[in-house]
């Protein structure tokens, strides 16, 4: 692997799939006059990848986009359809997903690397980079050890370099019920706070006793916001008068 800090991208094309149709794009379409931090994995729907690479950039995006960035772009040698259908799977709504299908970008940043033993052939190595028109400015690589090491190209060590005061979003979920008016005034509490959230909705997302267990009542609904308990709509209120919520 080698640090191209620096350095150009390499100018390669990227055969993408948009609205059922192949499209070209080139190096400088995605980076010219843009800054892009870019992060590139050794493969779709892969354990690491799908469950804490992609999500918490996704989550990131738009702290990145308050602190100057023009766009996240998720990176893998795979091809244009496996892609697509990852990046609907993951709702990754506020990623740039780019197939790196034969994985000349990755040979030209010298982080393609051979995944022989676990079938993969040919695959990227683990980073994350900011790119400003361009020119790789940062990278954050991964330690050449066995397996598949994440220490630091995550979304939050970027985001440290790029701006370390900038406030992250909070982690909220709330558990509710259809035609539960508490359940309206409480995500009502939250977005007009400007607070955004995962609602986990009775008898789709989970059953009574999945809330008895983690909130030891089955009332609704149920917040919790950075890993507290916070309660239901009236709790809510009083977090959100706080100092806790500053």
């Amino acid at each position: 692997m080698e640090n191209r800090e620096g350095q150009n991208v390499p100018q390669v094309t990227f055969r993408t799939r948009q609205n059922h149709e192949w499209v070209d794009v080139t190096t400088d379409e995605v980076f010219k006059d843009k800054t892009v931090v870019v992060f590139s994995l050794p493969g779709a729907f892969t354990p690491t990848c799908s469950s804490t690479h992609v999500p918490r950039y996704n989550q990131l995006t738009p702290t990145f986009k308050e602190n100057g960035v023009d766009e996240v772009i998720c990176m893998s040698v795979n091809d244009a359809f496996v892609m697509n259908e990852w990046k609907k799977g993951q709702n990754a709504d506020n990623l740039t997903f780019i197939p790196d299908g034969n994985g000349d970008f990755s040979e030209g940043m010298g982080m393609l690397v051979d995944k022989d033993d676990l079938g993969f052939g040919k695959r990227s190595w683990r980073y994350s980079m900011l790119v400003k028109n361009g020119v790789v400015e940062k990278m954050f690589i991964e330690p050449n050890v066995p397996g598949d090491p994440f220490e630091v190209s995550d979304a939050d060590t970027m985001l440290q370099y790029i701006a370390p005061k900038a406030k992250k979003p909070s982690d909220v979920t709330i558990f509710t019920r259809p035609d539960c008016e508490y359940c309206v005034r409480a995500k009502g509490m939250l977005a007009d706070a400007g607070i955004k959230y995962e609602e986990l909705v009775l008898n789709r997302d989970y059953t009574e006793m999945t809330l008895r267990a983690v909130a030891g009542i089955s009332s609704v609904p149920q917040i919790f916001i950075n890993g507290d308990y916070i309660g239901g709509s009236e709790s809510l209120e009083e977090y959100l008068s706080s100092d806790k919520a500053a």
